[in-house]
């Protein structure tokens, strides 16, 4: 293998363009190939990105038929996950699924033990994990600046069911009952969409205590609202993990909750006005507030590429803490199982 990594993205939706766009911002990777049933997002795409006609499939098992490709980015609606992590796994592909990884325990349990098997590269779609701000962080939490850890709370929500009119009036928007997000069949609804991202933050800080199990908790105080299409779109709940700590983690479709999370020591705590981008985050020491550098990024995902192509250039199975391990997935489904069925 030279000392660029051959991606190929399957499903061809908003988030495998920006994946695409941050190509442009890496050294050691490079957009090689693109699958999709759609015939229209698969001519735009090879258009916009230049992709060679030869490397641009409406057949996803093509794709991954591909010695073009040394990973694969799955970005498919979250039912389908399974079936093509599985028939990657069954090509020999390294692969990158998107968030969430999987919709059940089950699932993660069986690609655990064939990734195991074949000595596949796996890792889930984190972006923030990559982030320079979330390394902040962690120094912060592991030079006890804050003392030991008590408690965290963590958002990831957005109105996306009203609109504000003259004189504070509220409409309905006009949602899609079809499309991913508020499709019961497609792993609809904002537990799985935007509640992966406070539960997997809630494991990265559980995993910096000291002296603790953080694979030992329990999910308690579930709050769901259903909406009209059947998904929920209002959650709410607890992690209590071994030793005490406990996180509260929040994710919506009906109410602008943002991004907030706060992280509660002995001596102090960390307020980051938004997690997964880094805006603004602060330090309470005592009566004193400290207010580190805003992190300012360009292309995102391109962090996330860069260090997974890295990760596999050095024949690692997984990325780097704090990427996101197999572990963490397990844990992450189980958090999101429990509070989705519950």
């Amino acid at each position: 293998m030279n000392d660029i990594i051959k991606w190929g993205i399957i499903g061809l939706g908003n988030i495998a363009h920006g994946f695409a766009k941050s190509f442009d911002n890496t050294k050691n990777a490079k957009l090689t190939a693109i699958a999709s049933k759609t015939p229209d997002k698969l001519s735009k795409f090879k258009n916009e990105f230049n992709i060679n006609s030869n490397n641009c499939y409406d057949d996803y098992e093509k794709l991954l038929n591909s010695a073009d490709v040394d990973i694969v980015y799955i970005t498919l609606p979250h039912t389908l996950h399974f079936k093509w992590v599985m028939q990657a796994i069954e090509k020999g592909k390294r692969i990158l699924i998107e968030k969430p990884a999987f919709l059940n325990l089950e699932q993660a349990k069986i690609v655990k033990q064939k990734i195991e098997e074949k000595k596949i590269f796996f890792t889930e779609g984190f972006f923030y994990r990559y982030l320079s701000h979330i390394s902040d962080i962690v120094k912060i939490i592991n030079e006890d600046e804050i003392g030991e850890l008590i408690s965290m709370e963590s958002s990831r929500g957005l109105n996306l069911l009203t609109k504000k009119r003259f004189f504070f009036f509220k409409k309905k928007k006009k949602i899609n009952p079809l499309g991913r997000l508020f499709n019961t069949e497609l792993g609809g609804g904002c537990i799985f969409d935007l509640g992966c991202y406070p539960s997997s933050f809630s494991l990265l800080i559980a995993s910096l205590i000291k002296n603790i199990d953080y694979k030992n908790f329990k999910v308690l105080d579930i709050k769901k609202e259903i909406g009209e299409t059947g998904v929920d779109i209002d959650a709410s709940a607890v992690i209590k993990f071994d030793g005490g700590f406990t996180s509260l983690i929040k994710s919506s479709f009906e109410k602008d909750i943002g991004s907030k999370s706060i992280i509660n020591g002995k001596k102090g705590s960390i307020i980051i006005h938004d997690t997964w981008f880094g805006d603004v985050i602060k330090k309470n020491i005592g009566d004193k507030t400290y207010e580190l550098k805003k992190r300012s990024y360009t292309h995102v995902l391109s962090y996330e590429i860069e260090n997974i192509s890295y990760a596999i250039l050095n024949n690692f199975k997984e990325v780097s803490f704090p990427g996101m391990s197999f572990e963490e997935t397990l844990l992450n489904t189980k958090i999101l199982e429990e509070w989705f069925n519950a």
